[in-house]
């Protein structure tokens, strides 16, 4: 049984210590109990040296004037010296031992000479013998001019006493650090758990489908406010592309549904009605023509998925921007032409920009298409580029080129505006006309992958768009 419970003991410790704010909060204990006795230890250390160091320039000092005396006073000995010191010793922690040549002694306040003292002008610490009392003293021994030795000391009781004092003193502040270190511990533990089981509730919660959680910010800590608030942010955006992704899907299925369906009723109608061979061909190129618009909607959505994910950079390189404009122009003149309308443009001449320059032009071509698309007869298009200085309350410090493409046609609501990015998405006056939903789509997708901008707004009538970039981001 005792075994049983060892093991299930040390099992259960592993565990915890699995755990990271266990592990965080002792760590934090262990180098706040570590820092203390780091400084203590200095402050003892110190205290004890400090003392040691007084005591050693008293010894010195009073040697010194012993000196000088017998110099000055030829006629006083140094037995009547050493007697007089005695007797002024106050403090009683005053040691004198004067020893004839043959280590016999002549006076003091010890009874022989330390065995342990073979050499003059050095330090010693020795066990004295006083009243019964074994203490510990500093001493230094001296040869005198006429064979003597002298040996001056000081008694150290009261820095042992000190020192044990000292001893205790920190061992209790040590006890109280330990305490307090742990205590600090268990505190960061458990504030670090709270962080922890929140977002730890908030993720659980999203992995079950529940998109709306969201970590707290209470406004009190600005670092956990920060993270919170970063963290919730990218779920905002998580949630953003997963309802983009629901969109795109319902989209899909329902744009690639109809072509399909339709299909497979022409062909189901020529097995059938067919009666020759004309009419039967008639059909199946009707249906490749079908097919081929779902393989271009599926292209789109490539090309679109790859741009977003950054896979096109390979092909950037700097380019005249005005130049692709003017092959667009003229391009596009005879058609605007053949549909009565006027396509008119304002370039400086010359721009140079960084970036994929088929994937710009495809960009531009989309809007130029669409603007022709939906104006009506007489209209006027407009094309103008121009370079924008940076503001003071901009990011960025670099200039930006503005591209500006306006027309006359039905224009958009603010609703449909909004949404003319979406994949798929038409706006009620566009259900009868030519195209996929994908477009603006596609732009946008180009324009954000050279660090840009789309806009779009009503001119009544018509729609202008407009695209800003960066003209540095090499």
């Amino acid at each position: 049984m005792k075994v049983f419970s060892f093991r299930r003991l040390t099992a259960l410790t592993r565990i915890k210590l699995r755990s990271v704010s266990l592990r965080f909060g002792l760590a934090y204990a262990v180098l706040f109990i570590g820092s203390a006795m780091l400084f203590l230890s200095f402050i003892w250390w110190g205290t004890v040296g400090l003392i040691e160091r007084q005591t050693e320039q008293s010894i010195t000092s009073d040697a010194h004037l012993i000196f000088n005396a017998l110099q000055l006073h030829k006629d006083t000995s140094l037995n009547t010296l050493i007697n007089e010191r005695l007797e002024q010793d106050i403090d009683d922690n005053a040691l004198y031992l004067l020893v004839n040549k043959n280590g016999k002694r002549i006076t003091g306040n010890l009874i022989e000479w330390p065995s342990v003292i073979k050499t003059t002008h050095s330090w010693y610490t020795i066990l004295v013998k006083r009243v019964d009392i074994d203490n510990v003293a500093k001493v230094r021994a001296y040869d005198m001019p006429g064979g003597e030795r002298l040996l001056i000391g000081r008694d150290m009781r009261g820095l042992t006493e000190l020192s044990h004092m000292l001893t205790k003193v920190l061992l209790w502040v040590c006890v109280m650090i330990a305490l307090l270190a742990f205590s600090g511990g268990l505190l960061t533990r458990r504030l670090l758990r709270r962080i922890i089981s929140s977002i730890s509730r908030t993720t659980s919660a999203i992995t079950q489908g529940d998109m709306t959680r969201r970590l707290p910010v209470h406004g009190q800590d600005k670092e956990l406010d920060a993270v919170s608030a970063t963290v919730n942010e990218m779920l905002d955006r998580i949630a953003r592309l997963m309802d983009g992704v629901k969109q795109v899907s319902n989209s899909i299925a329902h744009d690639l549904r109809t072509p399909l369906t339709r299909a497979r009723n022409q062909l189901e109608e020529a097995v059938i009605h067919a009666t020759n061979e004309d009419e039967l061909r008639a059909v199946i190129n009707q249906t490749i023509r079908g097919l081929d618009h779902l393989t271009n909607i599926c292209s789109a959505l490539l090309r679109i998925a790859q741009i977003e994910a950054g896979a096109r950079r390979s092909a950037f390189t700097q380019f005249d921007f005005v130049a692709i404009l003017h092959d667009i122009i003229e391009f596009y003149e005879p058609v605007a032409e053949e549909e009565n309308l006027k396509l008119t443009h304002s370039f400086p001449e010359t721009l140079m920009f960084f970036g994929d320059r088929t994937m710009f032009q495809q960009a531009v071509v989309n809007l130029v298409d669409n603007a022709i698309k939906f104006s009506p007869a007489g209209g006027v298009i407009t094309l103008s580029l121009k370079v924008i200085s940076p503001q003071p309350d901009q990011k960025s410090s670099h200039p930006q080129m503005e591209l500006i493409v306006e027309d006359q046609g039905t224009g958009m609501t603010e609703a449909d505006m909004a949404r003319a990015t979406e994949r798929f998405f038409r706006a009620d006056q566009a259900r009868n006309t030519p195209g996929s939903g994908l477009g603006l789509s596609l732009v946008q997708a180009i324009v954000q992958l050279h660090g840009g901008t789309i806009s779009l707004s009503s001119t009544n009538p018509g729609l202008r768009v407009v695209i800003t970039a960066p003209l540095s981001l090499a």
